[in-house]
């Protein structure tokens, strides 16, 4: 039973025993029965509707007095899409969603009421969208072994297994590069003061100059001279000695 207290009730009904009408025998002949307890409740309107296990036909007969054309049900999420005729729906949904609101209590279940245009409508939207892309699934053939890569060496130990003889030409090509020649230092030379000489010419001897060939010549001839001068008897003349010059100490210090 599904009741809104003096506006409407509605009532499911079975018969346990074959070929017996449950909602006449509720009704009782020309609605006696039925007249009797709406008279005690005040004029509250009762609806008497087929109970049915098939969740789709009880809820098809809980909209009653609408006609309903199809039902879908989701027995996960426990919801109804029920379609009706068009001119119908209000007679379905019933004033203030009153008849739709008893028959989802009576029902248990969730009710979701369209016109029979509506739905046309997005069965014909759903059409025209592209089917989703199918994941494609891979076999792996069966029977195949993996092949395992050999590893490959570290690079420190690629050196390590070359031959010493490999190793010199790189040696070789590291000390063939060539060296910047350093740039040339100019070697400045410092110019030292040369003594300052006051008189060169009393210092430094006079320097005699050298007698010539006929200077020679004479002096050999005056020398045969003498001798003969000698040997007669005659006096040799003196020489002359040359004037002894002073030297200061200081300019002894300056040589």
């Amino acid at each position: 039973i599904a009741r809104e207290a003096g506006h409407r009730s509605k009532i499911a009904v079975a018969a346990r025993q074959q070929g017996v009408d449950p909602i006449g025998s509720c009704v009782g002949l020309r609605g006696i029965r039925i007249q009797n307890i709406v008279n005690e409740l005040n004029g509250e309107r009762i609806d008497i509707v087929e109970w049915h296990p098939d969740p789709a036909t009880f809820i098809a007969n809980a909209l009653s007095p609408a006609p309903v054309d199809s039902v879908a049900v989701n027995s996960e999420e426990k919801v109804a899409t029920v379609v009706v005729p068009d001119r119908q729906l209000s007679l379905a949904i019933g004033r203030e969603g009153q008849n739709a609101r008893l028959a989802a209590r009576l029902t248990g279940w969730r009710i979701d009421i369209k016109s029979a245009s509506v739905a046309e409508a997005e069965e014909a939207a759903l059409a025209e969208q592209p089917p989703p892309p199918e994941e494609a699934v891979v076999e792996e053939p069966e029977g195949l072994v993996e092949v395992e890569q050999p590893e490959t060496a570290a690079p420190e130990e690629d050196v390590a297994l070359l031959a010493p003889e490999e190793l010199v030409p790189e040696i070789e090509a590291e000390e063939a590069l060539p060296v910047e020649e350093a740039a040339p230092i100019e070697e400045t030379l410092v110019a030292t003061p040369a003594p300052q000489l006051r008189f060169a010419e009393d210092i430094l001897p006079a320097i005699a100059p050298k007698p010539s060939k006929k200077a020679k010549k004479g002096k050999k001839s005056k020398g045969k001279a003498i001798e003969d001068d000698v040997a007669r008897g005659v006096a040799k003349p003196k020489a002359r000695r040359a004037p002894k010059i002073p030297i200061d100490d200081e300019e002894l210090e300056e040589l």
